[in-house]
């Protein structure tokens, strides 16, 4: 009996897998991209482009030869630099990706990079500069993670510098339990990255944003600051979100109870019909997401008013695929610059639903 229990069980994760591989095939027919898409331009070719300049430390490990990212871990955090093209043509929330070489005219396109040896920012003649640090979710390339970055960059025209953390995905639809060991590998150098920008005289404000799995990352990271006592690397924390965050329901009551409350509040996006953390609650034996929860639920509201979190439902947002999963980086179409200033607006803690066409916060009825 125990044996048919184990085939059942083994049949069913293997079905969930396959949702999973056709819900992700469905989403977009194009071809991941490759090394190549990272290939440096000449800046010569980009004159009537945008340039976004983002900096990157990564836990993946770094190629001596080529240079590229691979999907292994690497013993400690490499930075870079990024200068990266956005076209003439770009459309708000897309990546238009090289076909196949990058031509800055059409698509993406790197118009530098460049090694540093540690955590850099030039902060230019104005002094203190904002950043916003992006924690990439599951199943992301690095190419994927940096031109997601690039983008919600350019079309939200953040003010705030673009700092990508990037961890070891495999970028594999079936390498869940990978990535989540990855994500893990990464956690102190999570911690670490926020030590230094925390202490850095040329950085203002600082806002921490987690996508998915990324979001168990950031969460463990803030829990991970609060135990060992660096109560001022959270102090300086002007704004945390995480974005569909792809975190075990239980797990995150006792992350927040550890975390405490983060003045201003702790933003969570979520959005109900998320389909790929459905298919994340099922592999994880019907356990909720956080990212799934409803703000219209008075559960949700009580959890929220109890732990001094915001929860705002995004899920009116149009999705850029099937998934239901990236609303975030549509949010720029809906509050063209103003996102963080809507976000920031709200002082207290709460449960909200963003109405997309009167691009405003309202309160849920319970």
């Amino acid at each position: 009996m125990i044996f048919l229990k184990h085939i059942e069980l083994t049949l069913t994760t293997l079905l969930l897998l396959l949702l999973l591989l056709l819900l992700l095939a469905t989403a977009g027919c194009a071809p991941r991209p490759g090394s190549q898409a990272l290939s440096v331009v000449s800046r010569a070719d980009a004159t009537s482009s945008r340039q976004v300049s983002v900096t990157v430390a990564t836990t993946r490990a770094r190629d001596a030869i080529t240079g590229n990212y691979s999907h292994n871990r690497a013993p400690k955090l490499n930075f870079e630099a990024f200068t990266i093209s956005i076209p003439p043509t770009h459309k708000v929330t897309e990546i238009e990706w090289p076909k196949p070489k990058p031509d800055p005219q059409t698509s993406f396109a790197v118009t530098d990079r460049q090694i540093l040896r540690e955590f850099s920012l030039n902060t230019g003649p104005s002094g203190k500069r904002d950043i916003l640090i992006f924690v990439h979710g599951y199943n992301y390339t690095f190419a994927e993670s940096l031109f997601r970055l690039a983008q919600v960059a350019a079309d939200g025209n953040l003010e705030e510098a673009p700092i990508l953390f990037a961890w070891p995905s495999a970028a594999s639809m079936t390498g869940y339990v990978a990535d989540r060991d990855a994500a893990i590998y990464s956690r102190d150098d999570l911690v670490h990255l926020l030590t230094v920008v925390a202490a850095d005289p040329g950085i203002g404000n600082i806002t921490l944003f987690g996508h998915s799995m990324g979001g168990w990352l950031v969460a463990e990271a803030l829990r991970q600051l609060r135990l060992s006592g660096q109560n001022k690397v959270i102090e300086r924390l002007e704004n945390v979100v995480l974005a569909a965050p792809d975190i075990d329901t239980d797990v995150f009551r006792r992350q927040i109870q550890t975390i405490g409350v983060l003045t201003p509040p702790m933003t969570l996006l979520v959005s109900p019909d998320d389909r790929a953390l459905k298919l994340s609650e099922r592999l994880a034996g019907s356990r909720g997401r956080v990212g799934t929860r409803d703000a219209s639920d008075p559960r949700v509201q009580a959890l929220a008013a109890a732990n001094g979190i915001r929860v705002v439902d995004i899920s009116s947002v149009d999705a850029l695929d099937g998934s239901n999963h990236n609303r975030f980086a549509a949010l720029m179409k809906v509050l063209p610059g103003a996102t963080r200033a809507t976000f920031a607006s709200l002082a207290h803690a709460g449960t909200f639903i963003l109405e997309p066409i009167s691009a405003t916060l309202v309160v849920p009825r319970p």
